[in-house]
């Protein structure tokens, strides 16, 4: 056997001790979930602060954090990582604003177990319209998410190991359905955390290792300037515009399902504070070691130039197979799997709570064959949703050329323009009413989607430079407030709820049920 053969077969064998580990770990959570749609979609709300945090980290962090982002940074330099410093900034505030508050009124209001859910029991909304418009809106914006980590996974076989495209995109998603599947919210939290140690280990380890082979910090500093010095500028080339709209990536936070479902998945709004260091500590850590990667793969492949990859999205795959033992290589390659994987399973809990709470159960209910219906015919059900989307996201992301980080920026602007200004309103405007939630949901995501689109140019003007989420935000607030103020009526119920969920959100740490009772 050729020395190379052997470390692809190293390298394999690394990747399916992960694969094993992480079936283990669905398999695990399957048996400690019950046997109730609460249970399989949120967990009984009973996440420690750590695990939610890493969770929430792993679940957001996809394939484009180490594929994407050290690509773009490979390319074009520091000027790319103002899209990092938005993400970090945006997700101090999230949880700093949202968790707490989200912890207490999702279980103040009806026990809501899902975002669409908790708008209706919040804004008393017996229509349902406003349920079903966000649930349609999370099937089809998430369905283009999971597509973009299934893109991220095809193209890591297709590098790693030459496997073709499809079948090693095929292998993740059933991989990935299974654990899913049976282990529900539960197992996608765990394996989250199991995946974010993995990640945040590898993306320090490339780029520590690459400095060391290249001779320091100061000979790889010199090696990127002998490329291009502008690479290590955070402002050269890049307009006041292009920078403010990579920054604005943290205003998606705010409306990102299968992110802040964690909030409401946490022991009690009091753990919040905690989950929130932990959390941010770890997504300093990965932000390091991604520009540390995008750096050493600039001032190494200056030198190797033969070994350059073709496609600028695989340098972090590149470094891995070629600074480490294979084994070590096919553990940091399975590091990317985690990213790709941890965001994939979240997204199909949450597309399955849409598809099963939040459209099929009304349809049952409002025919009467609801009331018939046992908890566990639910959770079978939301586990048959999980099969349905990743076929479908499967089909969708057959074709390669698609760019994981443009696939991921359409569907996050998406959900950050529709649902991020409902959920901080929800939260802190007591005026706020069901018809303005609606209005800002539709006009945020039919606003973002056609600003994205190719068809929508604005000549040689600045205004194409413009992220979508910026435009997507800004008029879901102006028709959510106009709307709202035409449409308000007070009503004690919801104010005496909305007052004792922000008593509730600065509560000790007892559990909201506890504090209610």
């Amino acid at each position: 056997m050729s020395i190379e053969s052997d470390g692809n077969a190293f390298q394999i064998f690394a990747v399916v001790l992960y694969f094993a580990a992480m079936l283990g770990i669905g398999w695990y959570a399957y048996r400690k979930t019950r046997s109730n749609l609460d249970g399989y979609m949120l967990a009984d709300r009973g996440l420690k602060p750590w695990i939610a945090a890493l969770s929430a980290g792993a679940s957001d962090m996809s394939g484009w954090l180490l594929m994407g982002l050290p690509g773009a940074m490979y390319l074009s330099g520091l000027s790319e990582a103002w899209i990092m410093i938005g993400l970090l900034v945006g997700a101090w505030a999230n949880w700093k604003m949202s968790a707490p508050r989200l912890r207490a009124y999702t279980e103040v209001a009806g026990n809501s177990i899902t975002i669409p859910s908790f708008f209706e029991h919040r804004l008393r909304d017996s229509s349902r319209i406003l349920r079903i418009t966000c649930g349609v809106i999370i099937l089809v914006f998430f369905t283009f998410y999971v597509s973009s980590g299934m893109v991220a996974s095809g193209k890591f076989f297709d590098s790693a190991f030459g496997v073709d495209y499809t079948l090693g995109m095929l292998i993740v998603a059933a991989i990935t359905m299974l654990y899913t599947l049976f282990g529900g919210f539960l197992g996608a939290s765990l394996t989250d955390v199991a995946q974010g140690v993995l990640v945040v280990i590898a993306l320090l380890a490339v780029p520590i290792i690459g400095i060391i082979n290249l001779g320091g910090i100061g000979a790889t500093l010199d090696g990127v300037r002998s490329v291009d010095p502008t690479h290590l500028s955070f402002f050269a080339g890049s307009s006041a515009i292009a920078i403010i709209s990579s920054a604005a990536w943290g205003l998606g936070y705010f409306g990102q399902p299968h992110i802040i479902v964690r909030f409401m998945a946490l022991r009690s709004p009091a753990e919040a504070g905690v989950a929130r260091r932990i959390g941010i500590g770890w997504m300093f850590l990965c932000a390091i070691g991604a520009v540390g990667t995008a750096l050493v793969g600039i001032a190494y492949f200056a030198e190797h130039t033969a070994e350059a990859p073709d496609d600028a999205e695989t340098v972090f795959l590149a470094l891995s197979q070629i600074l480490f033992h294979p084994f070590i290589a096919g553990l940091v390659l399975a590091a990317v799997l985690a990213a790709i994987m941890s965001t994939i399973s979240s997204q199909l809990i949450v597309c399955s709570s849409a598809l099963i709470e939040d459209l099929y159960k009304l349809v049952a209910e409002k025919s009467g064959r609801g009331r018939d219906l046992a908890e566990i015919t639910y959770v079978r059900l939301g586990r048959i949703g999980v099969l349905g989307i990743a076929i479908i996201a499967a089909l969708l992301a057959l074709s390669p050329s698609n760019s994981i980080l443009d696939l991921v920026a359409f569907a996050w602007a998406g959900f950050g323009s529709a649902f991020g200004p409902t959920v901080v309103m929800s939260l802190y405007w007591r005026r706020l009413t069901r018809w303005g939630a609606l209005a800002g949901i539709i006009v945020g995501a039919v606003v973002a989607y056609a600003w994205g689109q190719s068809w929508l140019t604005w000549g040689e003007s600045w205004l194409n430079d413009v992220y979508e989420i910026i435009p997507g935000v800004a008029a879901s607030i102006i028709a959510a407030v106009i709307v709202s103020l035409a449409t308000y009526r007070p009503n004690a119920e919801i104010d005496d709820e909305f007052d004792t969920a922000k008593a509730l959100a600065k509560a000790p740490g007892r559990p909201v049920a506890e504090a209610v009772g």
